[in-house]
């Protein structure tokens, strides 16, 4: 086995832990509506939806390992000892020379999404490493300039966004704010300590502004020459004006400098809207006019949230490609899905390409079970907003948008069989309302004592059934 193979399988699995701790985005502390109606009415689109997928892939993917973190010297990053820092970047740099995906296949990704009831895309067009998955003019260091450039297809980005707008999702284009890659951002002249950028921005204000055109010019090219964006998902949230450094930003472990890293996101969100009306800015854990919804990161909120939200959470247990990555199983996915959606958000589901361009089977096959649920009772979460009690037990509740009608979603116990009889307590039915059990399309029987309501289940598909992942039922609300 060959010896970075080694390293970076080490390294992806010393890094689970500690991103989990080190390098999760929390959830900003308060919420800003936007004001613009083309704004909110994009919003409204997109709380409709629930169910997205992001996907990570650059040149992380060649070793399979985990995204961008190799590179950062903070204390909870390891690597081998016996290669210098210096020797690793070179390394990691000569990757661009390594990443030739000649069975680039977004088709494929785009179905398998579709067929897993999802509806959005977000996909990463730069990572923190710097690797453009576009064909950018302001730098060499890109997919369509190396071993692939000579491929029809090699401005992946586009052919991305083009599959997964032929499956009708709203289309969203994830950008980090940091660059470590650029000279602008980590100047060669000093070592790279941590996640900020290497030098006195105060002191060096014209390499500052260099890089904020560098990030200005590349955002325009996304917003103008991609088609139509619904979504501007910015990553690193380090990259912010000082002013705007919270708790939750300094609980990440990395030093907090002295200078404001201020890359003048009104300058930037009025080209990008100039360019796409409506656009949605995520300008993740920067709460003000420019984080139309929360991001917390492989966690759930733990209440119901009043405002736009969604959970990024990893369909394994990385966010890129990973050799035999564990996936999480269809029932876990759906459940988390549930909970989501009852509190009030989205779920937003990460997948890694493998290096020659294609989603590993089990990752597909895997979404193909999520999608034989969500095709049968998908309306108990499509299109729907929340109810004031949405939780009883292992049940989710969930409401059309009309409020004419109330879902009820039983969450068994992974692989537990099938019950006789569903009962919740609270959001009882209208007297002499039709109960429908999604998963079959037929009415069920149903009655009510007091608040707690018992639903019996046809006794063919208990027979037929050994587990479901979840039960939903749709009925006319109290």
């Amino acid at each position: 086995m060959k010896k970075w193979y080694v390293i970076a399988l080490f390294f992806f699995v010393f890094c689970l832990g500690a991103r989990s701790q080190q390098n999760v985005h929390p959830q900003s502390s308060t919420y800003e509506w936007p004001s613009d109606p083309a704004v909110k009415q994009k919003l409204d689109k997109w709380q409709d939806q629930k169910f997205g997928m992001i996907i990570h892939w650059g040149v992380y993917a060649v070793p399979g390992m985990i995204e961008s973190w190799a590179l950062c010297s903070e204390d909870w990053i390891e690597r081998d000892s016996t290669q210098s820092y210096d020797d690793f970047k070179k390394w990691y740099w000569g990757l661009s020379q390594k990443f030739n995906p000649v069975k680039f296949n977004p088709e494929q990704w785009a179905k398998a999404g579709k067929d897993a009831g999802m509806k959005y895309l977000v996909f990463t067009t730069k990572h923190h490493d710097g690797f453009c998955m576009f064909d950018t003019r302001q730098t060499d260091f890109s997919i369509a300039k190396g071993p692939f450039k000579g491929n029809p297809r090699a401005d992946v980005a586009k052919y991305v966004f083009d599959a997964f707008r032929k499956q009708d999702f709203m289309i969203g284009a994830y950008f980090s704010k940091p660059d470590w890659h650029s000279e602008y951002y980590w100047w060669p002249k000093y070592a790279t300590p941590d996640r900020n950028n290497n030098y006195d921005i105060r002191k060096h204000p014209w390499r500052w502004n260099k890089f904020k055109d560098y990030t200005f010019n590349q955002i325009s090219e996304l917003m103008h020459g991609y088609g139509s964006i619904d979504i501007l998902w910015l990553d690193g949230g380090w990259v912010r004006p000082l002013e705007t450094v919270n708790e939750e930003v300094k609980s990440w472990g990395a030093a907090i400098p002295a200078w404001s890293q201020d890359i003048d996101m009104p300058k930037i969100a009025h080209m990008a809207r100039e360019a796409q009306p409506g656009l949605l800015i995520v300008d993740r854990t920067v709460h003000g006019p420019y984080e139309n919804y929360q991001t917390p990161e492989q966690k759930i909120p733990e209440k119901q949230l009043d405002h736009p939200w969604e959970s990024c959470m990893t369909l394994g247990n990385a966010w890129g490609f990973v050799p035999d990555d564990q996936y999480k199983s269809a029932a876990k996915v759906i459940h988390s899905l549930v909970e989501v959606v009852a509190k009030g958000g989205s779920l937003l589901l990460g997948v890694g390409p493998a290096a020659d361009g294609t989603l590993p089977q089990e990752a597909v096959d895997r979404l193909e079970e999520i999608g034989r649920w969500t095709a049968k009772n998908g309306s108990a979460l499509y299109n729907t907003r929340t109810t004031g009690k949405y939780r009883d037990g292992n049940t989710w509740f969930t409401r059309s948008k009309d409020a004419k009608t109330k879902y009820a979603i039983f969450c068994p116990e992974e692989g537990a069989a099938v019950p006789g009889t569903v009962e919740w307590t609270g959001n009882v039915p209208a007297k002499g309302s039709k109960m429908t059990l999604l998963q079959t399309g037929a009415s069920v029987r149903w009655s009510v004592r007091g608040s707690k309501v018992s639903v019996e289940l046809p006794s063919a598909l208990i027979k037929k059934t050994k587990s479901v992942p979840a039960l939903a039922f749709a009925y006319k609300g109290g």
